[in-house]
């Protein structure tokens, strides 16, 4: 546990070194650590050192390790993310990253008016246009706010994306570069119901590029937890 806060600090004097590079306040970076495997009682420990939002990548494990972490926790949704499994988290997280359809905007919107509350979600874009990878890319970004807009149970906060993996993370400043713009040019629109308040992008092998792109979402889980056992 101790190597955890270790890492946790080192990701913080990081963030701090970039923030204070460009002026910014570091206190508005919101760093989430992706859970993804790691079981509640390491999460719950993990805590204690000042971890406010946790991710997760799949419905079933916010579903499992829900009722088990202590509460006042920002719950994130952060991988791809069924129509059909909306359900089972509309009234858990604070956050989805990764709405990319009208459909789908449409059933989170259904489902918070059901539970009585304004879901804030983010929009899922693949820049780099990985095959592998879910996301709008900008030909159907334009469209999609303008019928999200019309949404009242579903509130767009921005724009999130995962850049390719590269041992170099200077070979995808690019990705987050073309985001920022596209963050920048979105928020001049002044879309009705539409706010760019988040940009979610950089993960543990490429968080200062990102940070430096603009970023002020990190989701980071190996740089917090350590390499993961995925045959869990």
């Amino acid at each position: 546990m101790e190597t955890i806060k270790e890492n946790l600090d080192e990701i913080r004097q990081r963030i701090q070194a970039v923030c204070d590079k460009q002026g910014r306040d570091p206190g508005e970076v919101t760093l989430i650590a992706v859970t993804k495997t790691i079981d509640e009682d390491v999460v719950n420990q993990s805590l204690a050192f000042g971890i406010t939002d946790i991710g997760e990548n799949k419905v079933q494990e916010i579903e499992r390790k829900y009722p088990n972490i202590r509460d006042g926790i920002n719950w994130h949704l952060i991988g791809h993310l069924q129509r059909n499994k909306v359900k089972y988290i509309i009234d858990k997280v604070a956050m989805i990253h990764s709405v990319d359809s009208v459909r789908l905007a449409e059933e989170i919107d259904r489902r918070a008016e059901g539970v009585g509350r304004v879901m804030p979600v983010l929009l899922q874009l693949n820049v780099a246009r990985e095959e592998t990878k879910f996301g709008l890319d900008m030909a159907e970004l334009y469209a999609l706010l303008e019928d999200i807009a019309k949404l009242k149970h579903l509130k767009v906060r921005g724009l999130m994306t995962m850049a390719p993996f590269a041992e170099d993370p200077e070979e995808v400043r690019w990705v987050f570069r073309k985001m920022k713009e596209i963050f920048e040019a979105v928020k001049l629109k002044n879309f009705e119901n539409i706010s760019m308040q988040y940009l979610s992008m950089g993960m543990t092998n490429d968080y200062e590029v990102a940070l430096e792109e603009g970023a002020n979402m990190l989701r980071i889980g190996t740089g917090i937890y350590g390499a993961r056992d995925y045959s869990k």
